[in-house]
């Protein structure tokens, strides 16, 4: 399992410092007073739904287990680590401060994270005789470290949790599992007036878990067999999403994230590290980034450990490696036929059965699940086929001008397009569709 569970970190990592620090990514912006957004699991004197602060989540997922199966669980999360700036005075003693400026470095008061990771493995057959629950448990520490002029603190707080897992067979001919496992805080803190920092500090930050088999597979809840779609139905999910893991194909690991993710999620070549504002947006937040001034990059730095070294990343970034962030087709997969694939940068599409190649005329018909509810609007409309292009995710996109547009010909030529299914376009006749 050692495999699949490396390949998983890069995408858990992702995950845990996704909105870790916003852009300008100083601690005294605005937006980074509130952090910490994205599974998060408090300490149950804490947690409410009129908060919008929960102690729990769960996540089913369905398996087909082979003989003697056992399921290895690592949950992953953040531990907030509270690091306290201490000025020294002249009688030596050590009072608190917010900052502390000693020459070319700033030391600030902030939140820190801690990566923690509880490991477990059961065996299918002891899930599916009974609920087995995993305590997860992480003491308190503090270290003191001198720094010229004063001391850093930094200090973690107890964090106490539950894994609960069970299995139960699935109704019908067909075998297979549903399995579920939960991850509960189970902290017992308790103030009169609690409020969301302190909570914080005891709460499971980003938590996610990755589930992998020795022995069978996983059914994937976005495409599953016919004969287990009703069962993927049902699967509860609560502030955990499972996606099958590792390289397309594959079927023996699973990753429930907080973040809602597609089948074999997968960092980008280009993308040059973390930047912890989002995880699609790489040149962008680059771009920015290169705009503050030295003494936001100063701020930046005093800041986090880990946005030092994105500044000193992207300080010395040559500009080759910008370059890269600018954008990159992939053509993963035929877009001529449904069995033989097409050369990249293919002229034709198949639509209904009927090859219909770039310059060809088509009607629209928007599929009713479109994310702008103004394409129904081009409902019955004839359009010019212009491109035809294949993602990421080998996902065809048939790109069209719409023919009665007084704006056509200049969207043409600046390659402005509107991007359909080929599911969501009808053939013309021959003669219809000549010009």
């Amino acid at each position: 399992m050692t495999s699949v569970f490396d390949q998983a970190k890069a995408i858990g990592d992702a995950v845990l410092y996704e909105g870790y620090l916003l852009y300008p990514y100083r601690a005294s912006a605005a937006k980074n007073r509130v952090r910490w957004q994205f599974g998060v699991l408090m300490p149950p004197a804490y947690a409410s739904p009129d908060r919008g602060e929960h102690a729990h989540a769960c996540t089913e997922m369905l398996l087909e287990p082979g003989k003697g199966a056992a399921v290895h669980l690592r949950l992953r999360f953040l531990q907030v680590q509270e690091r306290a700036v201490y000025q020294r005075q002249d009688d030596g003693r050590y009072r608190p401060v917010p900052s502390l400026a000693v020459g070319a470095a700033t030391f600030t008061s902030w939140d820190e994270a801690v990566e923690r990771e509880v490991d477990a493995v059961l065996p299918v057959s002891e899930l599916l005789a009974g609920p087995v629950e995993v305590p997860v448990s992480v003491e308190g520490t503090e270290k003191a470290d001198e720094v010229p002029g004063g001391r850093l603190v930094r200090r973690t707080r107890p964090v106490a949790g539950l894994l609960r897992a069970r299995a139960e067979p699935l109704d019908g001919p067909y075998g297979g599992v549903r399995l579920r496992v939960e991850v509960v805080n189970t902290g017992r803190w308790h103030t009169e007036e609690p409020c969301r920092q302190d909570a914080l500090r005891r709460a499971l930050l980003a938590a996610h878990l990755v589930v992998a088999v020795s022995s069978g597979r996983f059914l994937s809840l976005l495409d599953p067999p016919e004969w287990a779609a009703p069962a993927a139905k049902a699967c509860r999910n609560e502030r955990l999403w499972p996606v099958l893991l590792g390289e397309p194909g594959r079927d023996d690991a699973m990753l429930a994230s907080p973040i809602i993710l597609y089948d074999y999620p997968a960092v980008a070549a280009e993308s040059q590290g973390e930047l912890y504002d989002g995880t699609e947006i790489d040149e962008i937040l680059t771009l920015r980034t290169m705009t503050l001034t030295d003494e936001e990059k100063r701020e930046v730095r005093a800041t986090d450990e880990r946005v030092r070294t994105l500044v000193d990343r992207i300080d010395a970034m040559p500009p080759e490696l910008l370059e890269r962030l600018h954008g990159t087709v992939r053509y993963l997969r035929s877009v001529t036929g449904e069995e033989s694939p097409a050369a990249p940068g293919s002229r034709t599409v198949l639509v209904g059965g009927t090859a219909v190649p770039v310059g060809a005329r088509v009607r629209l018909r928007p599929g009713t699940r479109r994310a702008d509810a103004q394409d129904m609007f081009l409902d019955g409309r004839t359009a010019t086929v212009r491109a035809v292009l294949s993602d990421v995710d080998g996902t065809t996109h048939v790109a069209v001008t719409v023919d009665d547009d007084p704006a056509a010909d200049l969207q043409h030529a600046q390659g402005r397009y509107r991007y359909f299914a080929p599911e969501e376009l009808e053939p013309l006749p021959e003669r219809e569709g000549s010009a």
